[in-house]
């Protein structure tokens, strides 16, 4: 019985760290993707989860430079705040933050609302912030924090953000929501019986199993929306493995070697976040099905389960229920 439960908890490990060596071998011989020219986004408004540092302030920088009007959503006011004063130093354009804690239901509804009050439109939602590997713990809501931040937390924030998307697209200039994934997704499973189950925990196989689920829900979003014929896309991002604070949580071995691997083989995070920003802002994707998996540039295959419709509209019931929305 120990032995059984020792294996259902190192397969994962093994899993994640195969796979991430595979992706790490195929950066290593591909070309970064490099974000073309981009036209000025003048009026327009976007939401960044996590902008205060890595990928997210990457995004954040790039869209404050071509006029974009862009709030920083976040935990850490302070992290948060001195992303916003760096940016001032550069571009007038406006950038703000906001505070928006994605362990909490409560801290995302009050971020909901108090956006809504400004009476602003919603161009772009991009769904950054996340957690990887993280120790064993709930969420204030008492989700397992791989589950709740990653994915509950986003599924919850894009639902109230909705309806303001839907109004501030129209035909020919979309609404778009840009989920950030990973590769980590090819190894996750779904159990709809056991979505918050902490039974044998592996914080490897809750950060695939969340990654997963976010890649579900933004397919079934983007299908759901194309087929009620909303002026909003939704498509997932692989931003490859980057040099971020996101990768502190690794194995004691790794952990040890990453600081120096990352610095010599890992993307950087403008790198990282060019195909986050090719898919918000690129106007070749344009009237055309904007969703898919997106990795390097290019739309990619993704694993059979998220392909299952079946499977895709179980997990979008269970989190409305979960959630306790309509």
């Amino acid at each position: 019985m120990l032995s059984t439960v020792r294996c259902r908890f190192l397969q994962p490990v093994f899993q994640l760290y195969l796979l991430g060596f595979k992706v790490l071998l195929a950066q290593l011989f591909s070309r970064p993707f490099r974000l073309p020219v981009m036209p000025r986004q003048d009026g327009k408004v976007a939401i960044v989860t996590g902008g205060g540092r890595g990928i997210g302030y990457e995004v954040v920088l790039h869209m404050a430079r071509l006029g974009v009007h862009v709030i920083i959503g976040g935990r850490d006011e302070q992290e948060g705040l001195a992303a916003v004063r760096r940016i001032c130093e550069e571009y007038k354009e406006a950038k703000e933050f906001m505070k928006l804690d994605l362990a909490s239901s409560q801290s995302v509804r009050h971020f909901v609302q108090s956006f809504k009050q400004r009476g602003l439109p919603l161009n772009i939602l991009v769904n950054n912030a996340g957690v990887m590997l993280v120790p064993e713990g709930r969420t204030e809501d008492g989700f397992e924090q791989h589950f709740g931040v990653n994915y509950l937390g986003h599924f919850l924030l894009t639902w109230l953000l909705l309806d303001t998307l839907k109004n501030s697209g129209k035909c020919g200039h979309f609404s778009r929501v840009v989920n950030i994934s990973s590769s980590a997704h090819r190894i996750g499973k779904i159990s709809i019986n056991a979505l918050n189950s902490c039974k044998c925990y592996s914080a490897h196989a809750a950060y695939c199993n969340s990654k997963l689920a976010q890649l579900l829900f933004s397919s079934h979003l983007d299908q759901e929306l194309q087929r009620r014929g909303f002026p909003v896309s939704s498509c997932a991002v692989d931003p490859g493995m980057v040099d971020t604070a996101l990768y502190r949580h690794l194995w004691m071995p790794f952990h040890l070697l990453q600081s120096t691997i990352a610095r010599l083989l890992f993307k950087t995070p403008a790198e990282g976040a060019a195909t986050v920003l090719y898919t918000a802002l690129s106007p070749a994707l344009e009237g055309q099905s904007e969703g898919g998996y997106w990795a390097n540039g290019c739309r990619e295959m993704t694993t059979p389960p998220t392909f299952d419709p079946t499977l895709k509209l179980s997990l979008w019931e269970s989190s409305l229920q979960l959630l306790g929305l309509p």
